[in-house]
């Protein structure tokens, strides 16, 4: 009889091991097979039993990653030996996590999976600088993108939303700012960059559209968060606590 696997897509949070959930935190301890994106805390891996095999498969700054089929093909592989396998990913691994493919790809094998939430960066790192996203008066609505490939972006639609939270757009981040500006957003607009939300290593940059290129030229921003919009505000409340 063919041996019965399971895969879980599971989120590990935004950045310290602290803010796994409880249930991928059981889960992690059971696992006899990880494969893992690049983490923002590799304490993560410390979770799993000594004799699970952990397969790296992420990447970091543009460096050489997995191709997503030879993912694919690692969990079904694993889930048909009859293994319980944890894919483990940053943040929430369906924002921005290319799960859809790997469920097809065990679907389409019958292989058994479950998806299990993880806190995200995308509301993590405004709460944990004091930014909240709505606000009565400042912020009706919000959107969240990625700036991963710019040019493809409708920037005229998101330049009329009162509240932006934009993940992997450090390094167009000039882009970003000219494109807003260009299609009518206020050069005063306040905007703020978190880096590494969630660890020890967070920092906090808040300036204007205007000002803000030139205030972190310098500065290596993956992985952060964008924040823009009026509600920015509140983060210097935050900071004189």
């Amino acid at each position: 009889m063919k041996p019965y696997g399971k895969v879980y897509l599971v989120g590990a949070g935004p950045g310290d091991v602290d803010y796994l959930t409880v249930k991928a935190y059981r889960l992690l301890s059971e696992a006899e097979v990880l494969i893992y994106d690049a983490l923002v805390d590799e304490q993560l891996l410390e979770l799993v039993p000594d004799d699970c095999l952990k397969i790296h498969v992420g990447k970091r700054g543009g460096l050489p990653s997995t191709p997503q089929s030879e993912i694919n093909q690692l969990l079904v592989k694993y889930c048909q030996q009859g293994k319980l396998v944890i894919r483990l990913k940053s943040g929430d691994p369906f924002i921005f996590g290319r799960c859809i493919q790997e469920i097809q790809a065990l679907t389409s094998a019958g292989c058994h999976f479950e998806a299990i939430p993880g806190i995200s960066s995308v509301t993590a790192a405004p709460l944990l600088v004091g930014i909240p996203l709505t606000d009565a008066v400042l912020s009706r609505c919000f959107a969240v993108l990625s700036a991963h490939q710019p040019d493809i972006l409708n920037w005229q639609a998101l330049s009329r939303l009162d509240t932006l939270v934009i993940l992997m757009g450090g390094k167009h981040l000039c882009e970003i700012v000219q494109q807003l500006i260009r299609y009518g957003k206020d050069e005063l607009t306040p905007i703020a960059i978190i880096r590494k939300a969630g660890t020890s290593e967070q920092h906090l940059w808040i300036g204007e559209l205007s000002t803000i290129v030139e205030q972190v030229k310098t500065v290596r921003l993956s992985p952060a968060v964008i924040v823009i919009g009026e509600v920015v505000s509140y983060a210097r409340l935050s900071e004189k606590m």
